[in-house]
Formats: structure tokens, C-alpha cells, sequence
């Protein structure tokens, strides 16, 4: 029971997290867009855009960490090391 309480906390905080840095990273590179048509230097926007593309994969990645953990709480897998056995159950 602890372990499955465990996965529900590492889901909630990954997914959250990463819903919330992908959102940073959007506005971040909405930014970027709105510098670049205002006519600001090239280093600029385009180093607040390649950081908000970063922001926006960063939090993708860590969204699709909390989708993995949701995905052994749905098959009650209390082995998180064991990959290979996953078709098997």
C-alpha cells in the first residue's frame, strides 16, 4: 500500500511540474516572438526562444515521467525496475 501511495505522489508532482514548465516555456517563447517582431537585437529573441523551447521539452519530458508512473499504478506494478516483464501480466 505504501509503494502504491509513493507512485500516486512521484504522478501527481511529475505531472503537475511538468504541465506547469511547459506552460513557462510557452509563454517564455510568446515572448520571444513578440521581441523578435519589435525589432530587438538577434541574440535577443533567439536565445529567449531556445530557452523557452528547452523550458517547453524540458517539462514535456518530466509529464511523460508522471505518465509512466501512472502507467504502473494502473497495472498495480510494485516493481519499478522490472521493464521486461511487462507483457507477461
Amino acid at each position: 500500500m505504501k509503494n502504491k501511495k509513493s507512485l500516486k505522489k512521484k504522478w501527481l508532482i511529475y505531472s503537475v511540474s511538468g504541465i506547469l514548465l511547459m506552460g513557462f516555456g510557452l509563454s517564455v517563447l510568446g515572448e520571444s516572438t513578440i521581441t523578435k517582431y519589435s525589432g530587438e537585437p538577434f541574440f535577443y529573441w533567439f536565445l529567449t526562444g531556445t530557452g523557452g523551447l528547452v523550458l517547453i521539452f524540458s517539462g514535456l519530458s518530466i509529464f511523460g515521467q508522471g505518465v509512466i508512473y501512472k502507467s504502473f499504478m494502473d497495472r498495480n506494478n510494485t516493481d519499478l525496475t522490472d521493464f521486461n516483464n511487462w507483457d507477461s501480466k
